[in-house]
């Protein structure tokens, strides 16, 4: 049992390691494409 606890303990670290990571991959976004928006000639 402690073998399959351990899996579940690291597939859900792996979960929200990935949830963080495209989080932060999405705010960086956001938040360029909004300065283009907003810095970009007329």
């Amino acid at each position: 049992m402690p073998r399959e606890a351990e899996a579940r303990q690291l597939g859900r670290r792996l979960i929200w390691f990935a949830v963080l990571w495209l989080g932060g991959v999405g705010a960086v976004t956001v938040i360029s494409f909004a300065l283009r928006l907003w810095l970009a000639p007329k």
